[in-house]
């Protein structure tokens, strides 16, 4: 008689806390926002689409070609037979001369483009111009950012074969620096003097949130024009500097057109590294996808390293 008792009582609690599971499960779901769920799943999905095809290019390049290419899907890892990293050891002893040319103009013409384009914007913002002058000039600068690359390529052919470069850098060559890098030199002041536009243009709205009080403040104290810059407007700016530069870097790095105008042939000894990963993995028996992966891949590193070392001033410099 007891134990039927304890049964049924056995029963009663299983029942009670099976209802009553479900009835939290029934108030959590009641509690859920409309708006937030769709948001999520926006966001999942949208990085979902985004992130596959870069997750398709790692995992090929880590397959042979072709038969670990065409006996699997895009985005499936290869099978141990199909596994190699052959791909990456052949495109990072195709790439390295590249990456160290692509180095030599990049990061100057980063720097140079970024101090150039601040010196512009504080001179903009906050010297005493006549309105009849600083029109014009403002507007020439902000004119710049919109000219595309296509329509200056002949012009600026022309005007690096009518400088007489070659004569101006012969110390260079004296120290055994090959002459094919002048199409190096050319790249830092072409990229140099298209940036500073839009580098301008990034720091003016910036440079036009900062203090009046505390640059009056400045003068007063008997600070010029430049010492107000290099004591209080720099120091700063570094959150603008990192959206700057990351901008700038990525521009410089991945630009093709440019270099293919004045550098013209991966085989040339200042090839930078878009020009021979253009030609990376072609023959005549077709194309290697894994070994254009794998290259892309390393290619890339250099603006991924420089989104990390900025990140934290770069999301500061956006907020702004």
């Amino acid at each position: 008689m007891s134990d039927a008792r304890h049964d049924e009582s056995d029963r009663a609690d299983s029942a009670g806390g099976t209802g009553g599971l479900a009835d939290r499960v029934r108030d959590d779901l009641a509690g859920l926002d409309g708006y937030r769920v769709a948001l999520y799943v926006t966001i999942l999905t949208m990085t979902v689409f985004f992130l596959t095809p870069i997750e398709s290019g790692l995992v090929t390049a880590f397959k042979t070609n072709p038969d670990g290419i065409s006996s699997t899907l895009p985005f499936a890892p290869p099978p141990p037979q199909f596994f190699t990293l052959e791909k990456w050891q052949t495109a990072m002893a195709a790439l390295g001369r590249g990456m160290v040319n692509s180095a030599l103009y990049a990061v100057p013409a980063t720097i140079l483009s970024a101090l150039l384009g601040s010196f512009a914007a504080y001179g903009l913002t906050q010297a005493d111009w006549r309105a009849r002058y600083k029109g014009p000039v403002l507007t020439m600068l902000v004119a710049g950012i919109f000219i595309p690359y296509q329509a200056v390529l002949v012009p600026l052919s022309q005007f690096w074969g009518a400088m007489p470069l070659q004569e101006l850098l012969t110390p260079l060559w004296v120290l055994g620096v090959p002459e094919a890098y002048t199409g190096l030199v050319e790249l830092t002041i072409t990229h140099v003097a298209y940036g500073i536009p839009i580098c301008m243009v990034l720091f003016r709205s910036y440079y036009r949130n900062v203090s009046e009080e505390m640059i009056e403040a400045a003068r007063l104290d008997g600070a010029t024009f430049r010492r107000v810059y290099r004591r209080i407007v720099f120091p700063i700016s570094t959150p603008m500097f990192a959206v700057v530069l990351i901008y700038q870097f990525t521009q410089i790095w991945n630009d093709l057109l440019f270099a293919l105008i004045l550098v013209s042939t991966e085989s040339s000894p200042a090839a930078p590294v878009v020009l021979i990963l253009a030609g990376l993995g072609e023959s005549m028996e077709g194309q290697d996808f894994a070994l254009r992966m794998a290259g892309a891949f390393i290619a890339a590193l250099p603006t991924l390293i420089v989104y990390i070392m900025f990140g934290e001033e770069f999301a500061e410099g956006v907020a702004t």
